[in-house]
């Protein structure tokens, strides 16, 4: 698999969750970029470069009519294109760019003010020039934010239909996952809808709620307290952006509009977004094993309890260790316990994959469930096969070694109104007697009157 650190909003592996991923995790996705250089030199330097950093399949075409072909066969999320081509030049180019839809980073050699000036116009993505210092390195950025940008779900609210498409509209051209309200009421429906919406643009003047009402509303709600809001206005009033910010606004922007600084503007806002999010998800993570950790497990399992209990859902708690792990770091070293760790916790986070479960490591060799709509039996059976699947796999360590292990399990289904803590424990009395009773088991009420 091609390296993705510098474009995916968190490194390592994801894992964890089930069917409900945690948030801000981009999803796998096939994306496509079309390179358009007549330089051979110069594409095999581009399309290494990319491989190196994105995930994204690269088509080459030496020639316009090359490009052309294409287009009819394969979706391309962004063109990267010199000006100079045997068949087409400038306009040429960047005019079947336009009409094909696909959104256009210039490559050029020489640097052109009148031309740049031409192409801002055009909302092309980018303008590089191949002789200025660091112009592959500005390129990648380039690609590695237009790329990541897929991931962040921007609201554009305006009640002009004009000037609101024309947001969504250039939002669309860079990537973003773009959603439209006509009002104030409307966008708190669909931020109350989707909660994953993470930039926030509106107009001030609106008939029913103005921007600084609906950033206000907003930030009384704390489910939005990462939200970025830019607000946007054509009044001349220079009072209207203070108004904004101490409502809780992040940025200000007055019409019109000039693209370069509106798109320096949203990337300043989403850099800040992803790096909030790679924050959080480390604060939220085990270092070692990925996992969610156990501040981050309890804090959603209190949520996830709340659902389930107002919807009538019976689920189940349950605690396990790794029987006699003391015994693996001083026999074969901390390296050891280490992998094996690693590997309990990919072989728990395969069994929830698919699932609506979580699980977490919360110390030491200890691990836990919160299985969602599973109790008595269901639950029970869940542990043992997990329980069964660990027993049966064999890891290999560093120096050769290779060593098997044994889990014990404490299951206990959810109390009604007790909280996680109150639900741990009653789990941590079934754990100590199935290590009272012989471990490598799973002990629950049903072991009791087995």
């Amino acid at each position: 698999m091609k390296a993705q650190a510098e474009l995916s909003t968190y490194a390592g592996p994801i894992i964890g969750w089930g069917a409900a991923p945690f948030r801000g995790i981009p999803a796998a996705r096939v994306e496509a970029i079309l390179l358009i250089e007549d330089s051979l030199a110069v594409a095999n330097l581009i399309v290494s470069r990319l491989e190196a950093v994105t995930t994204a399949s690269v088509v080459h075409c030496t020639s316009l009519a090359e490009a052309r072909r294409t287009f009819s066969t394969t979706r391309f999320t962004l063109a990267i294109t010199g000006l100079h081509l045997p068949d087409g030049h400038d306009e040429d180019i960047l005019g079947t760019l336009e009409k094909a839809g696909i959104p256009a980073i210039v490559f050029t050699a020489t640097h052109d003010p009148q031309a740049q000036s031409r192409y801002v116009q055009m909302e092309l993505l980018d303008y590089c020039v191949k002789d200025e210092e660091n112009s592959i390195g500005r390129l990648m950025q380039t690609v590695i934010r237009v790329l990541g940008n897929a991931d962040v779900k921007v609201l554009v609210v305006d009640d002009q239909g004009s000037v609101r498409q024309s947001l969504v509209d250039l939002l669309t051209r860079h990537n973003f996952d773009v959603r439209e309200a006509r009002s104030g009421a409307e966008a708190l429906t669909i931020l109350s809808a989707e909660k994953d919406v993470e930039l926030l643009i509106t107009d001030y003047n609106m008939p029913d709620m103005d921007g600084y009402t609906l950033v206000k509303r907003v930030r009384e709600n704390s489910a939005y307290s990462q939200l970025r809001i830019i607000g946007v206005t054509s009044s001349s009033d220079r009072r209207v952006s203070s108004l904004f910010l101490k409502a809780g606004a992040n940025d200000f922007i007055y019409r019109p509009l000039m693209p370069e600084e509106f798109q320096c503007r949203i990337d300043s806002n989403v850099d800040t977004i992803k790096l909030i999010k790679r924050l959080r998800y480390y604060a939220e993570r085990d270092q070692l094993t990925n996992l969610p950790n156990r501040r981050h497990f309890f804090e959603t399992v209190a949520a996830m309890m709340q659902e389930d209990q107002a919807l009538g859902v019976e689920s189940a708690v349950a605690l396990l260790d790794i029987d006699f792990f003391k015994k693996v770091n001083d026999t074969h070293g901390h390296e050891a316990g280490d992998d094996t760790l690693r590997r309990v916790a990919a072989c728990l986070h395969e069994a929830i994959e698919g699932t609506p479960h979580m699980t977490a490591r919360l110390g030491g060799e200890e691990f836990a469930f919160y299985l969602r709509g599973l109790s008595d039996k269901a639950a029970h059976d869940f542990c043992d096969s997990v329980r069964r699947t660990v027993e049966a796999m064999t890891i290999e360590l560093r120096n050769g070694t290779q060593i098997s292990i044994t889990t014990s399990f404490g299951l206990a289904n959810v109390q009604i109104r007790e909280p996680v803590d109150n639900q741990l424990n009653a789990a941590d009395q079934f754990l100590y007697m199935a290590k009272a009773n012989g471990r490598n088991q799973v002990f629950s009420e049903l072991s009791l009157t087995a």
